[in-house]
């Protein structure tokens, strides 16, 4: 069995099949009510392929900075800005990491879903003020966070199974180790024709969930005040 830390590009055909089935459709049911006093440019990190990018552009009015540096998740996402002309118009796409982010100019929202967790401590805690070089002042930060219990290490478990034609696209995966702040999880990517597996990835990847006290203390240094937020999700104001 061949594994890999290479997780985007091999999650990629998945991708859309299993967040539309998971977060996404909570995620695009609360950010507009959280975007719908802001007023003008938005700044997304980790826009993946285009699934929360949509949502942005339909609630608010200005341009949208996608930052995403995965070269499959960002084929994609233009993908779906080719079809959209009005989109295509307001939507830059860049090929950044968060930390290489550097706007011409400060924008008045950053969104930021389910790239948390990918982050580990050390460089969350450099996160947060590289994003608030890029927000004007009285700027929000919305991310999703919520409290989970520490995983159980154990065998492979399906995850999510979808049909695409004569093929099932179906999602594994297993908690190799875990503490309350660090779980590591192997995911199998497998398409099934006609019961027997045609292909299969293997990621190997490591997730880290801070607890709110530890994320308002580093927020707090960044010049970040916490403000109300629907469960699930958080808000930020640059300043008090």
């Amino acid at each position: 069995m061949l594994v890999t830390q290479d997780q985007y590009t091999l999650a990629t055909p998945f991708y859309d099949l299993w967040h539309l089935d998971g977060h996404i459709p909570e995620v695009r049911a609360l950010l507009p009510g959280m975007l719908a006093d802001v007023e003008g440019p938005v700044l997304e990190i980790g826009a993946g392929t285009g699934l929360v990018t949509e949502t942005i552009a339909a609630a608010t009015d200005g341009e949208v900075f996608a930052v995403e540096p995965a070269l499959g998740m960002r084929a994609i996402l233009l993908s779906r800005l080719a079809e959209r002309p009005d989109l295509r118009a307001r939507v830059t796409v860049l090929p950044w990491d968060v930390l290489d982010t550097d706007l011409d100019e400060p924008v008045s929202a950053v969104v930021m879903i389910s790239v948390l967790y990918g982050l580990p401590p050390a460089d969350r805690a450099r996160v947060w003020p590289v994003l608030a070089r890029q927000l004007r002042p009285g700027g929000h930060l919305i991310f999703n966070w919520r409290p989970r219990p520490v995983a159980e290490p154990g065998e492979p478990e399906p995850m999510g199974s979808y049909r695409v034609g004569r093929h099932t696209y179906e999602v594994w995966g297993q908690v190799l180790a875990a503490t309350p702040m660090k779980t590591t999880s192997r995911l199998f990517y497998r398409i099934v024709h006609r019961g027997v597996v045609i292909s299969e990835d293997v990621v190997d990847s490591e997730s880290y969930r801070p607890e709110f006290a530890e994320l308002a203390a580093e927020l707090g240094a960044a010049g970040f005040t916490a403000r109300e937020a629907p469960q699930g999700m958080t808000r930020w104001r640059l300043g008090t």
